[in-house]
């Protein structure tokens, strides 16, 4: 028997909930399981204590038995310390689009303008505010 530890999606519309499950990776994602090993509530807040529960004897016990555990679980478990964390290929991670990056051209071509643009102004404009308060 081929057997996931993976999550199981409860609650209601748009308020989910998942209990942490050990199941046949043959039955459906909120189907018949063999064993809850824990929760996960991702409406609390990320430092919250209750957002993941976990029984970690049995998730040992499972993972001795040849579990395997689908990638959102293993990052709660590298999390835990009950795993090691694998090193995960994400090449375009925090790359900008390319209209982000025109955005930022014209915004530093602008900045760039700017800054030497007002170096002589206030020069040339405090003799024509003085002849207009004049």
């Amino acid at each position: 028997m081929a057997m996931k530890l993976r999550l199981a999606r409860g609650g209601s519309k748009k308020r989910p909930f998942y209990r942490i499950v050990a199941s046949d990776s043959r039955m459906p994602r909120d189907g018949r399981y063999i064993e809850k090993l824990g929760t996960y509530n991702p409406l609390l807040p990320k430092d919250s204590e209750d957002r993941i529960k976990m029984d970690l004897d049995r998730v040992k016990y499972w993972l001795g038995e040849g579990a395997i555990p689908t990638d959102r679980v293993s990052r709660m478990l590298e999390a835990a310390g009950v795993l090691t964390a694998k090193t995960r290929a994400n090449p375009n991670k925090g790359e900008p689009g390319q209209k982000a990056k025109d955005r930022a051209e014209e915004k530093a071509a602008k900045s760039a303008e700017a800054a030497d643009a007002p170096a002589e102004a206030p020069a040339e404009e405090a003799p024509a505010e003085e002849a207009a308060a004049e």
